[in-house]
């Protein structure tokens, strides 16, 4: 490998684990908003989505001009981006938000990450192939880590409550969605533009179903630092950075560091609202991203 290659491959790595940090930054800082201050999903979401869609759209615009609307000159791109921003980028935003609100940002993070074994296992059913032994492994991890959230190892009551095991799960099979189904789209006009048109109509849509204008919310100096904390670092700059460290990595590596998203906001937890964990929580994350590791190190089919 010469000097210019271990370069690039050097500021890669360190992009893509600031994506992954600042993700997980995000997580906390939601939960201290909604926790602390007083917000909600129903509130927060639709507001971040809507705002971080016009950010990205408006760089896009920047960038290519008029091609920022090319994604709906044909039927098939503009339904299935509708369907990406409503099914996979809202509902994902939005169930795991609702998730950190009923627990914390670590433990609804790990949970999520159970989202790549479905994705494998929905892999494996498309195309009509067992899973390997390896990735039968990952399956059997995500399963004993999410019940030592769980439970804690007492199979007869929850350490976490009812609505975080929901909603935390949830959110994993939302990744899914969101992960697999723009595939072809993403292709086809590159991750930004995708992106930007998810978070715009998913943000409106949750905007018109929960209708954040009509709500109550005391909006101060931190809550409105906290809200442009989670836009304009946790969700533009957060995305920039994984995206152009993926540039030179590659996806695989890319998806094995975003794996830092979930430690980063179990450590941002602790640290700045003295969140604690106990062993069987940490057995649980353990289990639980080893699973990442596995199906990023695993060859891809």
């Amino acid at each position: 490998m010469d000097t210019a290659t271990a370069r690039s491959l050097k500021k890669g790595c360190i992009m893509t684990l600031i994506g992954g940090i600042l993700w997980g930054l995000s997580g906390t800082c939601g939960q201290y908003l909604m926790q602390v201050k007083g917000l909600t999903a129903d509130w927060l979401i639709p507001i971040r989505l809507v705002m971080a869609g016009v950010i990205l759209l408006g760089i896009c615009a920047i960038k290519d001009g008029k091609k920022v609307l090319y994604i709906f000159k044909k039927r098939r791109d503009w339904l299935e981006v509708v369907v990406f921003g409503i099914f996979g980028m809202s509902m994902c935003q939005y169930t795991y938000f609702t998730a950190i609100s009923f627990s914390n940002a670590g433990t609804a993070t790990v949970l999520e990450y159970v989202g790549p074994v479905i994705v494998m296992l929905y892999v494996s059913f498309r195309s009509g192939k067992a899973p390997e032994k390896v990735e039968l492994f990952a399956v059997v991890l995500a399963v004993f880590g999410t019940v030592l959230l769980a439970t804690h190892g007492n199979l007869k009551s929850l350490a976490i409550s009812h609505q975080a095991l929901f909603w935390g799960l949830t959110s994993a099979v939302t990744l899914a969605v969101y992960t697999v189904q723009p595939g072809r789209l993403l292709n086809k006009f590159g991750s930004m533009l995708v992106t930007g048109w998810g978070m715009l109509i998913g943000g409106i849509l949750l905007c018109l179903f929960f209708r954040p204008w009509t709500r109550t919310v005391a909006v101060d100096g931190i809550v409105f630092s906290g809200m442009a904390f989670i836009i304009l670092v946790g969700t533009i700059t957060a995305f920039v950075c994984y995206l152009e460290g993926v540039k030179w990595v590659g996806p695989k590596r890319g998806s094995l560091f975003a794996a830092v998203e979930p430690v980063s906001a179990t450590v941002f937890s602790v640290l700045l609202l003295k969140v604690s964990f106990g062993l069987m929580d940490l057995l649980g994350f353990v289990c639980i991203l080893s699973t990442i590791f596995l199906l990023t190190m695993e060859k891809q089919r």
